[in-house]
């Protein structure tokens, strides 16, 4: 069985390269900037003010000293003329600063009287002024690749960059796989349980940034198989859930050969999710490229999102151009004894808790079945555990990765 690091490894490198669209900066958010961007102007284009008052000459508005109203600066429209000796132009937070002012007398510390600006607190050469180019110059980058917040949109529109270059979004085709499946609204026969873990990675991959595409559950016969996967075609990345256990596995592998599957590896020293299995199909009649990736993800919803997070949200991020990789790892300590680890690296649902000594505290759940969801759903971490750990008191420092991280 492979290591998850090398199952990570070989799962990174069936991935197609990021290709590149035009989007409008309005509907950048969230996607990943494949080109870098330039800034069209600088900013501010000009000095401004950073307060309300009054632009004068500092050598000129010293304490108790008078001098006259020239005209106004509001944001948005300059005061035309150079300021002229002894005087003061009224000024707002924005505006130019009028051509010959080396200073902003703010608006508490001068008195008006008529067309008098009476200086009462004198102000220093440069006070108040934001300089042209201060946060940006013209031609300025925001290097790629890079996730846009909202913190780079905005950013970006004040770098005057209306359209940017990004990654597109890699879709993910998701098909559920079993004959006890039925799909979440539908009446469950006697033997039937809700196929739940389609709607939770679809979920997953959206929050990644991909684009899910839900196929129609595939029974168990290869028809049926092979119906889902037409359903999938055009994917960049095709998951199966289900069917990759000792005991199903022939049958999806099998039919899914049959359409063109080359295997790559199958099973993964891991815990939960040992039968994960990864190849890729190839191309349909009539489509171009190397066809999609394939992940075998086991049926069990927990084995299946942790498998999600150490696999599948790596590799939306290869196709997003956020290079190779892997989810991160931080250290915690235990808030409670741990028993020693099994022969696989077992990743265990826990909740961890900031402690005031800038420690994060971790709390394991006692239960760690792969079926239940209602402790993943509590859950917000994975500890990490390597094989045959040992056992662990409370106090001591293990390795955990966050649940929903984003690359």
């Amino acid at each position: 069985m492979l290591s998850v690091e090398d199952a990570r490894a070989r799962v990174l490198a069936l991935m197609p390269d990021p290709q590149p669209e035009a989007v409008a900066l309005t509907d950048a958010a969230g996607r990943v900037l494949l080109q870098s961007a330039r800034a069209a102007r600088a900013q501010p284009p000009f000095a401004a003010s950073a307060m309300d008052g009054y632009a004068v000459r500092a050598a000129e508005a010293q304490l108790g000293a008078r001098l006259t109203l020239a005209g106004e600066a509001p944001a948005g429209r300059a005061f035309a003329a150079p300021l002229p000796a002894g005087g003061a132009v009224r000024i707002f937070t924005g505006a130019p600063v009028p051509k010959g002012a080396d200073a902003i007398l703010i608006q508490e510390d001068a008195e008006r009287e008529g067309d008098s600006v009476i200086i009462r607190e004198a102000p220093t050469v440069g006070a108040h002024i934001r300089p042209a180019g201060g946060d940006f110059e013209h031609d300025a980058e925001l290097a790629a690749p890079l996730r846009l917040t909202p913190r780079a949109i905005g950013l970006l529109a004040a770098m005057n960059a209306a359209t940017l270059t990004v990654a597109r979004r890699p879709i993910v085709a998701l098909i559920p796989t079993g004959d006890e499946l039925v799909h979440p609204g539908e009446r469950p026969g006697p033997d039937q349980i809700i196929a739940s873990s389609a709607l939770a990675l679809a979920a997953r991959v959206a929050q990644a940034g991909g684009i899910p595409r839900l196929c129609p559950i595939a029974r168990d016969n290869a028809a049926s198989l092979l119906t889902a996967l037409e359903a999938a075609r055009g994917a960049d990345i095709v998951i199966t859930l289900g069917g990759a256990s000792v005991g199903d596995h022939d049958l999806v592998a099998q039919v899914f050969g049959s359409a063109g599957l080359a295997l790559d590896f199958y099973k993964v020293r891991m815990r939960p999710g040992k039968p994960l299995m990864a190849g890729r199909i190839a191309p349909a009649p009539g489509e171009t490229g190397p066809g999609p990736a394939m992940l075998g993800l086991p049926g069990n919803p927990v084995s299946a999102m942790v498998c999600g997070e150490l696999f599948l949200v790596p590799a939306i991020a290869r196709c997003l151009g956020l290079g190779d990789l892997a989810p991160p790892q931080y250290l915690g300590i235990l808030a409670h004894d741990l028993e020693e680890n099994g022969p696989r690296e077992h990743y265990m649902r826990a909740n961890r808790e900031a402690l005031p000594d800038g420690r994060v505290a971790l709390t394991v759940a006692a239960r760690q079945d792969s079926s239940l969801q209602s402790v993943l759903a509590r859950a917000d971490t994975l500890v990490v555990r390597a094989p045959k750990a040992p056992a662990l008191p409370a106090g001591s420092q293990v390795a955990y990765v966050p649940l929903d991280w984003l690359p």
